[in-house]
């Protein structure tokens, strides 16, 4: 007698994890160029603001 036990989602291929990390770069690249850069005051304000609340240096 034979039994086959099935992990769900637990068996990411790493094809899908790169893909995963690849978008997430992306993401973040294009959040931070277009806020970072922004000439939209309300948007690079909230962006300062919320570097200086986690503590991080920006200027």
């Amino acid at each position: 007698m034979t039994t086959a036990s099935v992990s769900l989602g637990t068996s990411v291929s790493s094809q899908s994890r790169l893909m995963q990390l690849a978008l997430a770069a992306l993401l973040g690249i294009f959040v931070m160029g277009f806020v970072g850069f922004s000439h939209i005051d309300a948007v690079h304000n909230a962006a300062h603001d919320y570097r200086h609340s986690m503590a991080f240096p920006c200027h």
